[in-house]
């Protein structure tokens, strides 16, 4: 039977050691990693089972971590860290964490969660994401290149990066300020009209017609969603939200078309309409990044 494979990433060699040994024990291959660079390289290098990753990292942090593998790759994520807060394993968990162990944790209780997580995928080992179809649009997760009708689009990085995380949650509703954190970062949550923009540059390039979006879909007063694959022969679903799902917290909660307010805010409605009560200016030190 082979290995399921672990990568372990934490700055302190004693607790790499004591969680690396524990799953060795447990019948587990066991990688590690002690910072944030690490640990991408490694990720992006071997086909892994398990992602353990700890948030007060040298380099990118373990948030900037999650973040840059939500992105490219399908692999469960247990955070594990001293900071036991709620807004913290909140923040992780909206930020793609599949689990959060607060440390100091027993042996027993961290096999326990390993073994869940990895009950819950697919066996083998999980890599990058196969690319999205719809409709004549391909989103390659791996190569970061979109294609319309076989046509590269040419997306900026942080058009992509938007389209991306549309696409690779499919299906479901995501807020605004789920948006935000995955692309911009996990200080940002109020600054509605980055999303907008971003939005609208996107259809620009990949909508036939910006007013009726077949792409990128606007759900009033939530935030935007993507039709789940299907490849061009397959019957027609209606674009309609009906049972898309707002991504909330972790839970996937039925929109149903109602109206639910973010942040007391009415979202963009339609294709061009900018965000109501004004454009957010930037928090201070923070800019809109435009490439």
């Amino acid at each position: 039977m082979v290995q399921q494979a672990i990568l372990v990433v934490d700055d302190e060699a004693p607790m790499r050691k004591f969680v690396s040994h524990n799953l060795k024990a447990g019948g587990y291959n066991v990688l590690t990693a002690a910072d944030g660079a690490e640990a991408l390289k490694l990720a992006s290098e071997h086909p892994l089972d398990l992602l353990l990753l700890d948030i007060g990292l040298p380099g990118p942090d373990g948030l900037a971590v999650l973040q840059a593998v939500r992105r490219d790759m399908e692999i469960p994520v247990l955070m594990i860290s001293a900071r036991g807060r709620e807004v913290d394993r909140v923040k992780a968990l909206d930020l793609g964490a599949d689990d959060y162990l607060t440390k100091p944790f027993g042996v027993a209780e961290l096999l326990a969660r390993v073994r869940a997580l990895l009950r819950r995928v697919k066996p083998g080992p999980r890599g990058p994401l196969p690319p999205y179809r719809y409709d004549g649009l391909e989103v390659d997760f791996g190569a970061r290149r979109a294609r319309l009708n076989g046509v590269e689009v040419p997306l900026t990085r942080r058009e992509f990066e938007v389209l991306a995380y549309l696409a690779r949650n499919a299906g479901k509703v995501l807020l605004h300020r789920q948006v935000l954190q995955a692309v911009w970062g996990s200080e940002y949550g109020e600054e509605a009209d980055y999303v907008w923009t971003f939005v609208q540059r996107i259809r620009r390039k990949i909508e036939p017609d910006r007013q009726h979006p077949h792409y990128v879909i606007t759900e009033p007063g939530v935030g935007y969603w993507m039709p789940a694959p299907r490849q061009n022969d397959e019957e027609e679903e209606p674009s309609t939200v009906g049972g898309a799902q707002a991504s909330v917290g972790g839970e996937q909660v039925p929109v149903g078309g109602a109206q639910a307010p973010v942040g007391g805010e009415q979202a963009p409605v339609g294709g061009e309409q900018a965000p109501v009560g004004g454009v957010h200016a930037p928090s201070a030190g923070r800019p809109l990044w435009m490439d």
